[in-house]
């Protein structure tokens, strides 16, 4: 979920990284993608764009944006790493086992829960992350 009124690329600009052509490619299709794409995606849509983008240029660049917080690595039990923009408001994953499409979504009711378990364990809750992981109900399942 990119945020709308600051784009990658301000982002990184801000953060005092430099911004090679390569990078503002990358950054871009990880503000357009809604998909959670792994490096191997984010490889081949960046060198749909600019054939001498390399699979490592890929890699460091991801590595750069995570380590200067402004994408997310989630490992959604695939053996691979996917990546967001860092949101502007939190939100939970749902994992389909079958298709590996990624649902996002926000539960005021959970969120809720969640603080009262903290608060219940003596504890202040300052961050967490909820990945449930499913496959889709049947016909016969949903009635």
């Amino acid at each position: 979920m990119a945020d709308i009124t600051r784009t990658l690329e301000e982002l990184c600009a801000e953060r005092g990284l430099r911004m090679t052509d390569q990078r503002r490619v990358i950054a871009r299709i990880l503000q357009e993608s809604t998909d959670h794409p792994d490096v191997e995606e984010l490889y081949r849509r960046s060198s749909e764009v600019d054939s001498k983008i390399s699979i490592a240029t890929v890699y460091r660049t991801v590595k750069l944006f995570e380590d200067a917080g402004i994408i997310e690595r989630h490992d959604f039990r695939e053996g691979r790493s996917r990546y967001e923009t860092v949101p502007d408001e939190h939100h939970d994953h749902l994992i389909d086992l079958k298709s590996g499409q990624v649902i996002e979504f926000h539960s005021a009711e959970i969120e809720a829960l969640q603080e009262k378990i903290a608060r219940e364990h003596g504890f202040k809750l300052v961050d967490h992350r909820l990945e449930l992981y499913g496959i889709p109900l049947s016909r016969d399942d949903k009635q």
